[in-house]
């Protein structure tokens, strides 16, 4: 079956009326009384790491206001980030900030984080109890194909209390354009000049080993499938998949388990500028998880059609609210208090 194109699914996603709904009660007030009783299908792309809060988000939405509707197809980072900057649906969905080079100063994107996420090491070792230690330096080096068996003297150091096989590693990386590749060659590019001279910074990296996983389902497919393999997720994929986690050491020198509280300790260690597009990763702190981000929404500043925009100024209204306790119940990592309210404020000047 031919793969369809962005415009494509944007016009096929726009006409239908299964998705998520932006409320009755405030588009009486804030959406023309021209769209009167007519449901309204708002598009969206994005990265398929949040794509389970999203479709959270998108079922308590529509319970509690079923007039607007919005579709969102888990397409990546990159592809998400091209459909907003070319006029292509309502609002997208990325973990990484979209490239200066890319932005327009005649079509302002607002980009806002919408939670905390944590990219974790993932791996298959299979009669091998205990939780796996792993450097930056050493995920490195396994990922450009320097490290080529479990028992290397690396990560062999790491886990003393291990017996560790020597087996070959089977490393498993995503497809180009995928935000959790920028976030991990984001921290792998800090703290191995290897990396970044090899490999480099970005959503495509130049993966020189390894198979490749297309959607973040497949990586837990095949992590979970293939002894001996190493991977990378975000967190809550990664635990609902059963997959096991590394502990990752951290600049402070700590191995430190991914969790809630370990994402939150990096992002109010992190100076967050004004537009939001700042990089988590290895920040200080004891208990600072080092491969840490936020996740973004991209919405245009001034839509094409102002009552599309205010919709979208609704429902972000309520994700910044009623939103981050659903996204807490799923076990999120929500924005701390001060950064949620500059960032609700911002979406709050969406027209």
């Amino acid at each position: 079956m031919p793969r369809l194109s962005r415009r494509l699914w944007w016009t096929l996603a726009a006409s239908l009326s299964v998705t998520l709904a932006v409320g009755a009660s405030e588009l009486a007030l804030e959406v023309p009384s021209t769209i009167g009783q007519d449901r309204l299908t708002l598009v969206a792309t994005g990265s398929s790491l949040p794509e389970p809060l999203y479709v959270g988000w998108a079922d308590d939405y529509h319970k509690q206001n079923p007039l607007v509707m919005i579709r969102y197809l888990p397409q990546g980072t990159g592809e998400s980030a091209q459909d907003i900057l070319s006029g292509s649906g309502d609002l997208g969905g990325g973990d990484a900030p979209i490239p200066d080079k890319q932005l327009k100063a005649d079509a302002p994107i607002l980009q806002l984080p919408s939670v905390l996420i944590g990219i974790v090491v993932v791996y298959n070792l299979p009669n091998i109890s205990g939780d796996l230690r792993l450097t930056g330096p050493a995920v490195a080096d396994i990922f450009l194909g320097k490290i080529k068996t479990w028992n290397d003297p690396a990560i062999a150091k790491l886990n003393p209390e291990m017996k560790l096989p020597a087996q070959p590693i089977q490393v498993i990386h995503r497809t180009e354009g995928k935000g959790s590749n920028y976030i991990l060659a984001d921290y792998l590019c800090k703290v191995s000049p290897d990396f970044l001279a090899k490999a480099g910074r970005g959503e495509s990296p130049n993966w020189p080993v390894g198979a490749s996983a297309a959607r973040s389902q497949d990586m837990s497919d095949r992590v979970r499938a293939t002894p001996f393999a190493i991977g990378y997720s975000e967190l809550n994929l990664a635990e609902r998949a059963s997959l096991r986690i590394a502990r990752i050491k951290n600049s402070a020198n700590e191995f430190v388990k991914p969790t809630e509280k370990t994402f939150a300790n990096a992002a109010l260690e992190a100076k967050i500028s004004d537009d939001f597009r700042v990089s988590l990763t290895n920040a200080p702190g004891k208990d600072s998880y080092p491969i840490t981000s936020f996740t973004w929404f991209y919405v245009p500043a001034r839509a094409k059609d102002p009552s599309r925009g205010r919709a979208v100024a609704a429902y972000l209204k309520w994700v910044y609210t009623d939103g981050q306790m659903v996204a807490q119940n799923q076990g999120y990592a929500t924005l701390p208090k001060e950064l949620l309210a500059r960032v609700a404020a911002s979406a709050a000047t969406i027209r």
